[in-house]
């Protein structure tokens, strides 16, 4: 994919710790607009702390990051609106359990971009139905499967109009049989040009749905290339140990 104009994120020279405790260390990365990046690695890598210090959840200590060609790291960055530029959505769903399916849809559209009701509602709706859910929108959280809640919870992201997506594991606490509903929708963005950079451990997704895999160990990104050549020629030792357990 060319996209040499149209870089939507970038991050240069990234350091992030905890303490004295190295997390991230000199991580150089660029998406394009309508790419699909996939953050591969072993657990405890920084694969989730890079995710969140794209969306302003963690401090870096070193580094920038840059949206659209503006640094969110340098000066004062209003998080609360790049976040409806940047969604996030995470493993473990954060739905209001007191409120109804079509409640938290609506609660950011709403209350952060004081969009009109009839407008905002017309646009959950939409997306409801594209994941399947349009049934469900008066149901708690507490009456949805999880693969449902996760659904949900994509939508609620969706309907804030962002440009661009992050998902955190999120099928990592799912059941088995509810992770391919999960998974489908993310595909139906992939195929319709969402930016997204996706961390996840389903080895075949990331192979069907990435335009680029980027491999990371102990906080540094190791190798970075196709899926194709990541999957049948990884160039680097750790690489290989790691596909290895995945029998790939």
């Amino acid at each position: 994919m060319e996209h040499s104009e149209n870089i939507l994120l970038e991050v240069k020279g990234l350091e992030k710790y905890y303490g004295d405790t190295p997390v991230l260390r000199q991580i150089n990365l660029t998406v394009h607009k309508g790419e699909v990046v996939v953050v591969l690695g072993p657990s405890g890598c920084g694969k989730s702390t890079l995710l969140r210090c794209m969306n302003g959840l963690e401090e870096i200590q070193h580094g920038d990051i840059s949206y659209q060609g503006h640094s969110l790291t340098k000066g004062k960055t209003v998080w609360r609106e790049i976040r409806q530029h940047i969604g996030m959505v995470f493993q473990n769903y954060e739905l209001f359990p007191h409120l109804t399916v079509m409640d938290n849809i609506l609660l950011g559209p709403l209350k952060v971009q004081r969009r009109e009701k009839q407008e905002a509602r017309a646009h959950a709706e939409e997306l409801l139905t594209r994941v399947g859910l349009l049934n469900r929108k008066s149901a708690y959280p507490r009456e949805l499967s999880g693969g449902q809640k996760q659904r949900i919870a994509i939508v609620r992201a969706l309907c804030m109009k962002p440009e661009m997506m992050l998902f955190d594991e999120v099928t990592a606490s799912l059941d088995p049989e509810m992770v391919r509903e999960v998974l489908d929708v993310i595909l139906g963005l992939a195929r319709q040009g969402m930016t997204m950079i996706i961390v996840t451990h389903e080895m075949g997704f990331a192979r069907s749905v990435g335009d680029r895999i980027v491999f990371m160990d102990q906080g540094f990104i190791c190798e970075e290339t196709t899926p194709e050549l990541f999957f049948t020629n990884p160039t680097t030792e750790r690489a290989k140990q790691f596909l290895d357990i995945f029998q790939y």
